[in-house]
């Protein structure tokens, strides 16, 4: 659910973006259905998340939701450190977050022909809510929230996420603050080395 960290970490390679959203969508073999940049951009959507995953500082965030979120408190500390991000955005890169937005939707709808059709639904969903932007404000995290909580199969408090996030906004914004740096950096040097392996 973190989109715009994965359009970001893909570090301004049209086709690692396409692999990096798409990095939770395929499985098997994909040598014979995209191209290396593609492939790289997939590898990398998965080194992100394991990294994030198993980092000390996301789980501490993660510990403070989880007595009320349980398992669903690795998706929503996903989707507020999109929010962190969105918020901030001009710390973090010189094109408005806007533009940016529409760069990355531009992008993804030209090579539709080559997208799972698992993601065209997520796709289509980020597009019409404009969750790139949306996310950086509080009502649109809220809509977001609630709308993975219509999907949840289980009990998951989603649409009460958001008042959690107010409620300890300056916490989880210094968790954000102290691991988006760290990711960052992990993320090109493993970019870098999955440009070299191919």
């Amino acid at each position: 659910m973190n989109f715009l960290a994965h359009a970001y970490l893909s570090f301004g390679d049209p086709k690692v973006l396409i692999g990096n959203y798409i990095g939770d969508f395929v499985r098997g073999d994909l040598t014979k259905t995209y191209e290396p940049e593609i492939i790289i951009g997939v590898q990398l959507h998965r080194e992100i998340d394991t990294f994030t995953d198993t980092h000390p500082v996301v789980k501490e965030a993660q510990s403070l939701l989880r007595p009320i979120y349980a398992r669903y408190s690795t998706v929503i500390t996903d989707m507020y450190f999109d929010h962190f991000l969105s918020k901030f955005w001009e710390e973090y890169h010189p094109v408005p977050i806007d533009i940016y937005a529409a760069q990355v939707y531009e992008i993804l709808n030209g090579h539709k022909a080559i997208l799972p059709p698992n993601f065209l639904i997520a796709f289509d969903m980020m597009v019409s809510y404009n969750w790139l932007v949306s996310y950086g404000r509080l009502d649109g995290i809220r809509d977001a929230m609630i709308g993975v909580s219509k999907r949840t199969s289980f009990n998951s408090k989603m649409e009460t996420a958001h008042l959690f996030l107010e409620e300890n906004y300056d916490v989880l914004l210094a968790h954000f603050k102290e691991f988006f740096p760290l990711l960052v950096t992990y993320s090109k040097e493993r970019f870098e080395a999955l440009k070299e392996s191919v």
